[in-house]
């Protein structure tokens, strides 16, 4: 739905509040590897974190970024303001990994970096080059659900691990509070604006992020334990 000749109707002041909801919720997220990277300057080393999970959601971040933008979406800016946020956070996660890893992992992280850009350039050449819209938005859209979509599993493999441990040591309450809120929020934000390219994704989102909480509150109580790792540990080991 276009904001034009609706900016103050009641419907448009509650679709554009979910998205700034979702704007907030997101951010939680991008601050949440700060104390994993504080670690990793402390020590001047990344010991054994991974930077995949950075590089993926870098170019997950680009790529959503782009479908935000009017030129693909019209009216969807404030999916295009959350994404360029993250890739900004994530762009600097992934240099102070370079950074800080040894010859070998400095270098993969470099051409996966590289690979990133390359991908990114090549999926805005073709969709300025090839399509027109409304294709333009179908092309971009499609590749947004499917990076969202393999983003789901990092809270998979969490999942996986309490069940395994039936601990959640290694599942932080807020960072799980934080993604449902925002999955929910943007799920809410794509119902409105009638886009299911982001209500989708972000509705398994959002299903996912009540299973995290329901484990979450059945497996403290079980075990009386509070989380000890306050980040992404088990996405990066």
């Amino acid at each position: 739905m276009s904001e034009g000749g609706m900016s103050s109707s009641p419907y448009s002041i509650i679709s554009e509040g979910a998205g700034v909801a979702g704007n907030i919720c997101a951010f939680v997220l991008f601050v949440s590897p700060i104390p994993t990277f504080k670690r990793i300057i402390r020590n001047r080393s990344t010991e054994q974190f991974s930077g995949l999970p950075y590089i993926y959601a870098l170019l997950n971040c680009l790529i959503c970024l782009w479908y935000g933008t009017p030129v693909v979406s019209p009216g969807l800016i404030l999916i295009a303001t959350v994404n360029s946020i993250g890739a900004l956070f994530q762009l600097v996660y992934v240099l102070i990994f370079v950074a800080y890893a040894d010859q070998r992992r400095r270098l993969k992280m470099v051409g996966l970096l590289l690979g990133v850009f390359a991908v990114f350039a090549v999926i805005v050449s073709i969709s300025l080059c090839v399509f027109e819209s409304p294709n333009r938005q179908l092309f971009v859209g499609y590749l947004s659900v499917f990076s969202l979509i393999s983003m789901f599993a990092s809270p998979l493999f969490i999942i996986n691990l309490v069940i395994r441990t039936k601990s959640v040591e290694y599942m932080p309450y807020y960072l799980s509070l934080a993604t449902f809120l925002m999955s929910t929020a943007f799920f809410a934000y794509g119902i409105l604006k009638h886009d299911a390219f982001v209500s989708i994704p972000n509705g398994i989102g959002a299903v996912l992020g009540i299973l995290q909480l329901v484990l979450y509150f059945h497996y403290s109580r079980t075990n009386a334990q509070v989380p000890r790792a306050p980040l992404l540990e088990p996405y990066t080991a």
